[in-house]
């Protein structure tokens, strides 16, 4: 049920309200999941995929039949792998041999793994894990290679990050080390998804000779999340953020979660949001390589969600104080855009990109660079799809004149009018609804013995002096 404060917060902000209520009516998946068709293992699998995820759950179940179940599987595999390397209560002696040889567990019957603390948030898929393995061992060859290979190398670069006494102790030291982390836990997955994308002709090759993109999928949205979690990390005594740059606005890393720094902490995130944004056209651009709708989709809603809560965070105080994310009515409408085509995603990047723009502030070290990241994204969506200019205006304006071609904006101008008679009969059903709701309380209140007459002639009574003192008001002045 929801609470008083999101009610309120909805009656005000109507069009997050009808963002929800047209993504949960009009959302028709391209592709839906038949579970009649599916195992006992499968249907296992996909309870765990919506236990452990509550972001990528919900897309993957809408992937064509053909990647439905193996990125499904290469979630769940990933997801476990991860659960082993953070959990603080195994040692590192004893984590690393099973990081490294993750991959190979996936071809042993019943292998499951029972190490895990029991307060361990996804213990119980990795207690479970034989059911994953046998519908690993069921699937297509050549899918089976890409999950095992990625398995392999981001089971490596784990080990090897929990061997490391002053990573675990210091935290991220340079740029370089930091994009080298975000690879082994993001960029390694856009690897292994667009090789499954072009092994189903779903992706186009070329996009496996520009690793670079694929990686920059990856790395764009670990960096959003770690700008945004820096103080449930900070709480965990983990440091994400590099020391290269939080180096350049104060002595020590907690300092930035002191209140009286709090304008060099602002200072510290633009840098970071900065070296994030430089992934963001290339994220658009391999968008553009995608050839089938549910797969477009499962791509890009998240690239959406990630530049949406970059501007939420960038030089916003409140992320130095607790974790704050974009509201559910937000990130409706971001997915009603998403599910649309490279266009719209594009033009959802520009609006929180001129967001960002509008944040950034003269004092702010990083002004300038700023400002030349959001125009190099601005000018990259222009060169795909380029705004109308005057000339062409007025060239679309004297053709509507002379072939009679108002009824595209005819259209538009209803559509636009039915989309006004949408929020007002919400606004309408809103607010009857509270009518009813207080009707309701007056009459409980009724029956509950309330004397309304009572209170009625209270008021008559007091009007009665207040009127008569006006009336002899002049004479005591006299």
């Amino acid at each position: 049920m929801p609470s008083a404060s999101s009610i309120l917060y909805y009656l005000v902000h109507f069009q997050e309200l009808r963002s929800i209520i047209q993504w949960k009516t009009w959302h028709n998946p391209v592709h839906e999941r038949d579970e009649s068709k599916e195992t006992a293992n499968q249907k296992k699998c996909f309870e765990y995929l919506n236990k452990t995820s509550r972001s990528f759950a919900a897309v993957i179940q809408e992937l064509h039949p053909e990647l439905l179940v193996p990125i499904c599987l290469f979630y769940l595999v990933l997801r476990g792998l991860d659960t082993i390397e953070d959990d603080t209560s195994i040692s590192a002696k004893k984590k690393e041999p099973t990081l490294r040889n993750f991959h190979s567990y996936l071809e042993v019957d019943g292998w499951n793994y029972t190490e895990n603390r029991p307060e361990e948030k996804d213990r119980d898929l990795l207690v479970n894990f034989d059911c994953v393995v046998e519908e690993f061992k069921q699937m297509k060859q050549e899918y089976k290679d890409i999950i095992a290979d990625i398995t392999q190398k981001m089971g490596n670069g784990m080990a090897d990050y929990c061997l490391n006494a002053e990573f675990n102790e210091k935290g991220v030291e340079t740029i370089k080390e930091y994009d080298l982390y975000c690879y082994y836990v993001a960029g390694l997955v856009g690897e292994g998804l667009t090789r499954m994308f072009v092994e189903s002709k779903f992706g186009n090759p070329a996009l496996l000779d520009r690793p670079h993109l694929q990686v920059s999928m990856g790395l764009f949205l670990q960096k959003t999340n770690i700008i945004r979690d820096i103080k449930e990390d900070f709480d965990d005594n983990r440091k994400f953020w590099p020391r290269e740059i939080w180096s350049r606005h104060v002595d020590n890393f907690e300092d930035l979660l002191k209140p009286e720094n709090r304008e060099l902490a602002l200072n510290c995130s633009s840098d970071m949001v900065l070296n994030a944004l430089d992934h963001a056209d290339e994220c658009l651009f391999y968008l553009a390589g995608l050839r089938e709708q549910s797969v477009f989709n499962f791509c890009a809603i998240p690239q959406s969600m990630a530049i949406a809560t970059m501007a939420l965070c960038f030089r916003n105080p409140k992320m130095f104080e607790r974790n704050i994310k974009i509201t559910k009515g937000e990130a409706c409408q971001l997915m009603l855009e998403s599910t649309q085509n490279l266009q719209v995603v594009c033009d959802v990047f520009r609006k929180y990109t001129k967001i960002i723009r509008r944040k950034n502030v003269p004092q702010d070290p990083n002004f300038l660079k700023i400002s030349i990241a959001c125009g190099k994204i601005e000018q990259f969506i222009e060169s795909i799809f380029p705004s109308a200019n005057v000339q062409e205006i007025v060239a679309k304006g004297e053709l509507q004149k002379k072939f009679g071609l108002g009824a595209v904006d005819k259209k538009k101008d209803a559509q636009a009018q039915e989309a006004w008679w949408d929020t007002f009969s919400l606004f309408a059903m809103v607010a009857g609804l509270m009518f009813v709701i207080f009707g309701t309380m007056i009459f409980v209140a009724w029956l509950a013995g309330a004397r309304f007459d009572l209170l009625l002639e209270d008021l008559k009574y007091k009007n009665w002096l207040k009127l008569r003192d006006n009336t002899t008001a002049p004479h005591r002045e006299l």
